[in-house]
């Protein structure tokens, strides 16, 4: 640096990062917005990163890391699970398109579509969510461009017949997106099963610790990866640096916490099966669950979420069984190392057809827990 420079100018070009950074087991964690390009042509070449929305290190191991996970060529991400879907969808779906969603979908993906897509021209119609492949494609014409799946369904937990779908929506030409949460991109691989995007929620199972959003979508085929680069590009998305590195730090973990989730919600839900106050258990990997044999031939594992029916009451009876809870916390999320509960009667009301069942439906998130406690928490509760 020029020794004739102004202490202001100095302080501002000192302590630039390293030419060489150490290596270390995860990537740097770069903060910045502009990037430093080394000469004028460079400004202007498109094949490079000009800007740091586009991603830096910890970016780029995540999305590298993730396209390992889900047998992608190519993992894009976003704020939020949310916003990976509404990312997935905007990428693909023109006005005067429709798509065809399972009943049991999302919520927040539901909202979207009836909301958000609506106000572009695109329309949304909704199937059973244990339809199977003919029956879904009975419902398609010449404006369908897009089933979505979502395989276990959200609340209900139905299982769809994922390959079949897919399948047949290549052969008529009609794209397919799979929500992967349930699954964390480990016990199911959609794109392998044909499915073209899958989509997750990382907040949930890869993030693991309830405290960072973010979502991704991964595709294999080049089309499909310039829509998606197209949508980033268009509508600004970006995560930050921070948030990948965490992201990355759960993702590490993923295998080893999905296996104690899965034989801890396992342990609970089998001991809720022999409850005299619970009418029913709704879990996939539970034979007598709905769609349990397509579970078992798809899937390589199972998540800690699923759902159970009190035998008999209402909104009172389930409201008193949750505020009875001392371990199970009351949130909407899942996912993360803590339980977590909740009634999901409520948000039925947005189904083309609500379920009905013997008493209110309840979900756990089976966290990392001793199994133990949390079954002797389930059980004073229902006392």
């Amino acid at each position: 640096m020029s020794a004739h420079l102004k202490p202001e100018s100095r302080l501002l070009h000192a302590g630039k990062a390293p030419d060489r950074l150490l290596a270390t087991v995860g990537p740097p964690v770069q903060r910045g917005s502009t990037i430093l390009l080394p000469n004028a042509a460079a400004l202007y070449d498109e094949a490079g990163t000009t800007y740091g929305r586009a991603g830096l290190a910890s970016h780029a191991a995540l999305a590298q890391a993730l396209a390992v996970l889900e047998n992608a060529a190519v993992v894009r991400l976003f704020p939020s699970g949310l916003a990976a879907l509404a990312a997935a969808l905007l990428a693909v779906l023109k006005t005067g398109d429709e798509v065809l969603l399972t009943d049991a979908v999302y919520k927040p993906t539901r909202r979207f579509c009836d909301r958000a897509l609506r106000r572009f021209g695109v329309s949304a119609r909704y199937h059973r969510p244990d339809a199977g492949p003919d029956e879904i494609f009975a419902l398609c014409g010449p404006r369908t461009r897009l089933i979505v799946l979502e395989s276990p369904g959200s609340l209900t937990f139905e299982v769809q017949n994922a390959p079949a779908i897919a399948a047949q929506a290549r052969a008529r030409g009609v794209l397919t997106l799979m929500d992967n949460t349930w699954a964390a991109g480990l016990h199911f691989k959609p794109l392998d099963h044909g499915v073209d995007l899958s989509v997750q929620a990382l907040t949930k199972y890869v993030g693991g610790h309830s405290d960072v959003f973010m979502g991704s979508v991964a595709a294999v085929r080049p089309d499909l990866v310039a829509a998606l680069d197209a949508a980033v590009l268009d509508f600004g998305w970006a995560v930050s640096g921070d948030d990948a590195y965490q992201m990355l730090r759960g993702l590490r973990t993923l295998p080893t916490r999905m296996a104690r989730h899965q034989d801890s919600g396992l342990e609970v839900a089998a001991w809720l099966e022999t409850h005299a106050r619970i009418a029913r258990v709704i879990h996939p990997a539970m034979a007598g669950s709905p769609g349990h044999e397509l579970w078992r031939r798809d899937f390589t594992g199972a998540a800690g979420l699923f759902a159970f029916v009190l035998d008999g009451g209402g909104t009172e009876e389930a409201a008193a069984f949750l505020d009875a809870l001392r371990l199970f916390g009351l949130g909407f999320s899942w996912g993360g190392f803590e339980s977590l509960a909740l009634n999901c009667d409520p948000q039925f009301t947005a189904r083309v057809a609500p379920p009905r069942f013997e008493g209110p439906l309840i979900r756990l998130s089976v966290g990392l827990e001793d199994s133990g406690d949390l079954i002797d928490d389930l059980n004073q509760a229902l006392s």
